[in-house]
């Protein structure tokens, strides 16, 4: 499936913010890209594009294309709850996002890449389908191959975030996806509900 591989830097500085993890570039310059982009001066914005702009965020954020985020979306529509609140649990859920919080990889796309390769392992099995749901007490592992690839070892040695749904054991090279995260337990800087607003026209 194809994905964004332009530059990232000119993509966060668009949303503001470094939605890609860390960045020097974005430090250095975060205003908006273009001849005019560190004018202050700049039109409000409509309300279409305030919702419009928020998709795109979440989109670039969790590497989701157009039709498959459309797609989730109609999932989250359908389950009872709240729509844009589900729509985030879905995208939390993914197996590279699972992979990218437990520290196995500094950036989603990193993450997405070990799952495409085979390097991960859900209840004993390998998937490569980054995009694979997870559910509550799926066991993640790094495949017994793989534990020695310099990659993981270093990611998870400069990993030191911590998140109340889901275990890592750093010895073994596994984790446990306990829970389906709470909004105010998901970190991103998202308003869903101009999401569910956009789609909804």
């Amino acid at each position: 499936m194809a994905r964004y591989t332009g530059p990232k830097t000119k993509i966060a500085r668009k949303f503001g913010e470094a939605i890609f993890g860390d960045d020097k570039a974005f430090e250095k310059r975060n205003y908006p890209p273009g001849q005019h982009g560190a004018n202050k001066r700049r039109g409000k914005k409509s309300e279409y594009s305030l919702q419009l702009m928020e998709k795109q965020k979440a989109k670039y954020t969790y590497g989701i294309l157009e039709k498959q985020f459309r797609n989730m979306f109609k999932k989250a529509t359908a389950a009872r709850g709240i729509t844009g609140e589900i729509l985030l649990q879905l995208c939390e859920s993914r197996l590279d996002n699972v992979v990218f919080r437990l520290g196995l990889s500094p950036s989603r796309s990193g993450a997405r890449q070990l799952v495409s390769h085979r390097h991960i392992t859900v209840n004993g099995e390998i998937v490569n389908i980054p995009s694979y749901q997870l559910r509550a007490g799926d066991v993640i592992a790094v495949r017994e191959k793989s534990k020695s690839l310099d990659i993981i070892q270093n990611s998870l040695s400069n990993s030191s975030t911590v998140y109340e749904w889901m275990t890592w054991n750093n010895e073994t090279k596994q984790g446990t996806f306990v829970s389906i995260p709470e909004r105010v337990q998901i970190p991103e800087n998202i308003n869903e509900q101009f999401i569910v607003e956009l789609y909804s026209k």
